[in-house]
């Protein structure tokens, strides 16, 4: 058990009665109120599940699940960030211990300094690690790394019953936590393995492709040169343009590739720094640092930060015309081939991060986030979704394709061998939700699924024909958690 749990007494008064107010996810489209706690110890968190009452609970972190799997109408909600404290960094072997309520923006603060990364991120760095293991979240690397959870060594977890339980990989505990969406029970704290990098800066390959077929060939062949693989796919374009992109790879910039300006690095050192000056950031006297680089130590994290997006935005902002031009100038604008461009890390994994509340520029009515993955073999499907999703004109300016690696033990894990492709588009769409109900059934029928961790509309009837383990998952949820302690709108909507 933890220090922190062994150290008061056993039954605490519960932390407060909390405050009920709306919770919405990051999509913004079904808000519903819920009593909010914060609890700040382990013991809390523990009262805190207890007081949970009929309606029960669920663990939230920083709300960057797009759909309703933070949210629980008339029960209550734990905010776990005020349990956000980084236990221990075991520099020499690449570990670190933390809470399940600290940010990934928080561990690179920690963790570039001395030479280590994340070893998978998603398109935002302001998740917890709790968020992180709750939805396995993947990144660029999945090809490479796979999911977030194969790098946890071990997991705390406050189950239903108030006991504290280690889940360690391989265990049906840990493998229906990761995915599992928080309805095993509340993640206290996690062990990652890190990825060693001997700068914060990234070596980037940019190129073009024409449509979507170029795109998947481009993919097929190239993925297994880089660590970092992702395309912003125009599905505005029609024609023999269909599905035509902007593909980027990166890899971890060596630390010459910051001391020689005429020698631009593609490749990807996984060894650890060749110095311990230059683990922290320290290195002076080796030559000029490239571009920004040259006043900073070449292990700083310094993210940059534009104006938040307003309050209110008028509707229909991010109608058709407005992000056909966007998608057109985007596309234009790409080099048809550059490599080795020098980008700092919140730069190529986060360039949303640095407009606070971009979700905002959707409008009131907000904006529905649809990922699904299909199976290697099932092109087709692919390019039949593509063409649908084009020719139905969706004003999706974030379109993003995949291609994803070996699968993940979690078991209900969203990641696949085979095409991810993830898009935005705003809630008012009309006859959005029919049109959807159509690619969710294609989906399933090429044996592929959609991403809970986004999802706030799927019909239930589709989930078990997407996610074949589920049966496992709802037997050991009765086993674990009898009362129905853990509850969220997600759950209640698609019988988890």
């Amino acid at each position: 058990m933890p220090a922190d749990a062994a150290a008061t007494p056993p039954a605490p008064p519960a932390p407060g009665p909390g405050r009920t107010e709306p919770v919405t996810g990051w999509g913004r489209t079904a808000p519903t109120a819920a009593r909010l706690v914060r609890p700040r110890t382990y013991d809390e968190a523990a009262a805190a599940v207890r007081a949970c009452g009929a309606r029960g609970g669920i663990a939230r972190g920083l709300g960057r699940a797009y759909g309703d799997a933070a949210q629980n109408a008339g029960g209550t909600v734990l905010d776990m960030t005020g349990l956000d404290r980084v236990r221990a960094v075991d520099a020499d072997g690449g570990t670190v211990l933390c809470d399940a309520g600290v940010s990934l923006h928080r561990l690179m603060e920690v963790l570039l300094p001395l030479g280590w990364f994340v070893p998978v991120t998603p398109g935002t760095r302001q998740v917890t690690v709790g968020g992180a293991v709750a939805a396995d979240i993947h990144g660029k690397n999945h090809h490479v790394s796979g999911s977030f959870a194969r790098h946890v060594l071990s997991l705390e977890l406050l189950t239903a019953d108030g006991e504290i339980r280690t889940a360690v990989p391989g265990t049906p505990l840990f493998d229906a936590t990761a995915g599992g969406m928080g309805l095993t029970g509340v993640i206290l704290t996690a062990t990652v393995r890190l990825l060693p990098v001997e700068t914060s800066w990234m070596s980037v390959d940019t190129e073009r492709a024409g449509d979507l077929d170029d795109l998947l060939s481009r993919l097929t062949a190239g993925d297994r040169h880089h660590r970092y693989s992702v395309a912003w796919i125009d599905l505005l374009a029609r024609g023999a343009s269909t599905g035509r992109a902007v593909l980027t790879r990166g890899d971890h910039a060596p630390l010459e590739a910051l001391e020689r300006p005429n020698r631009p690095s593609t490749r990807a050192r996984a060894g650890l720094l060749s110095s311990p000056r230059a683990r922290t950031g320290l290195l002076s006297g080796r030559g000029a640092l490239r571009r920004d680089a040259s006043t900073a130590g070449p292990l700083e994290f310094r993210p940059r930060r534009l104006p938040a997006a307003p309050a209110h935005v008028p509707e229909g902002l991010l109608g058709r015309t407005a992000v056909s031009l966007f998608n057109e100038l985007w596309y234009r604008r790409a080099p048809h081939s550059r490599t080795g461009e020098l980008q700092r890390i919140s730069t190529f994994f986060h360039p949303l991060d640095g407009v606070p509340h971009w979700n905002r520029i959707y409008g009131r009515s907000g904006f529905v986030q649809y990922q699904f993955v299909v199976g290697h073999g099932r092109e087709e499907a692919l390019r039949r979704i593509v063409r649908r999703i084009s020719a139905r004109r969706c004003s999706s300016f974030l379109a993003v394709l995949k291609r994803f690696g070996e699968g993940d033990p979690g078991w209900l894990s969203f990641p696949m061998p085979g095409w991810t492709l993830a898009l935005d588009i705003p809630a008012g769409l009309p006859g959005l939700g029919t049109f959807l109900d159509t690619l969710d059934e294609e989906v399933a029928a090429a044996g592929g699924r959609v991403y809970l961790a986004k999802d706030a509309r799927m019909r239930p009837e589709l989930l078990a024909a997407m996610y074949p383990r589920l049966p496992e998952f709802r037997a050991l949820r009765r086993e674990l958690d009898p009362g129905g302690v853990f509850v969220s709108d997600l759950a209640r909507r698609l019988g988890l």
